[in-house]
């Protein structure tokens, strides 16, 4: 019985060691969180000391090149393709990100995020309005290769 415990907390301090020692810079496929299915890849990168996200593909598009026809502001009208859709995330103690905006470019609609990773290929990305409970969350792949 003793071995079973030992082993289990062995094996969750390690997956939480191992999710904290992994970046969340690269590209990653995001999932639509209502549908299943891959919609973009987005190119995650720091600047400035904050985390932002762009989009360099859309998958599955009908529209040869689409623009952000809902989007407001600097945004408005701009080809989704390159537009900025997280925007200054701040690294927190524990790994995770937060401080942040996140851009849905198919509503134009612009919300509160944070970012985790749940494991080196597996980021959770969480928009909400106001306080954490009232949102979505999408869980994004790692692109490999």
């Amino acid at each position: 019985m003793n071995k079973l415990v030992l082993l289990s907390f062995l094996i969750l301090i390690t997956n939480v060691t191992v999710a904290q020692n992994h970046s969340v810079f690269g590209r990653w496929r995001t999932i639509d969180d209502e549908t299943g299915k891959a919609t973009s890849v987005i190119e995650i990168f720091e600047k400035h000391n904050r985390i932002y996200g762009r989009i360099i593909e859309l998958l599955n598009s009908k529209a040869r090149n689409p623009k952000c026809e809902k989007c407001d502001g600097d945004d408005k009208n701009k080809p989704i393709i390159g537009l900025i859709v997280l925007r200054g995330l701040k690294k927190d103690k524990d790994g995770s990100y937060s401080d942040g905006k996140i851009l849905d470019p198919k509503h134009g609609k612009v919300y509160k995020c944070n970012l985790s990773l749940e494991t080196r290929d597996k980021l959770k990305v969480r928009g909400f309005i106001g306080i954490n409970l009232l949102g979505r969350t999408q869980f994004w792949e790692r692109v490999k290769g």
